[in-house]
């Protein structure tokens, strides 16, 4: 069974960079250090063999998981959804009735989540508990901080900034 993941152009091709610096430039470093360690002889006490051979395993494990994440990928280009609901790109703009702050939120793909630009993963719980909602709606939702409850006071389609350069 495969997890779709969605995401936009945005995050696929910055998962496809990581892959590209990965296989091109520091596994091939990797590699290089490993070989210089193994000529200094002796394996067992030998720290900058186990190092490189760790730093390998970890890339290794890294490339396997972006395969994967990169393999389930759906590409999605939100400004082409229907945003009456909420819904995967969405901006969602609400009020937290217990403190009338105003927050706002974009749901993007798990790779492209930056929570501190208001960039919130689909899978993250409170994405989770928003979407097929309305304008309109008041939503209770249950966070690692407690329940808070919200009015949802647009839904919307924004261009989504990924970057604060």
């Amino acid at each position: 069974m495969s997890n779709v993941e969605p995401m936009t152009i945005f995050g696929y091709e910055k998962l496809q960079a990581e892959v590209k610096d990965l296989k091109e430039v520091k596994r091939p470093g990797v590699v290089k250090a490993i070989e210089e360690a193994l000529e200094h002889g002796d394996l067992k006490e030998n720290a900058e063999y186990h190092a490189a051979k760790e730093m390998q395993k970890n890339i290794d494990n890294r490339l396997a998981e972006l395969q994967e994440l990169l393999g389930n990928a759906q590409i999605v280009d939100p400004s082409e959804l229907e945003h009456a609901k909420v819904s995967f790109g969405s901006t969602v703009i609400m009020t937290n009735l217990d403190t009338d702050e105003e927050v706002t939120y974009t749901i993007v793909g798990g790779a492209e989540s930056n929570p501190d630009m208001g960039l919130i993963s689909f899978n993250s719980p409170l994405a989770k508990q928003l979407l097929g909602k309305e304008e309109g709606d008041d939503v209770k939702v249950r966070l690692p901080g407690g329940e808070m409850e919200f009015e949802i006071d647009e839904v919307k389609y924004q261009e989504i900034v990924f970057d604060s350069h």
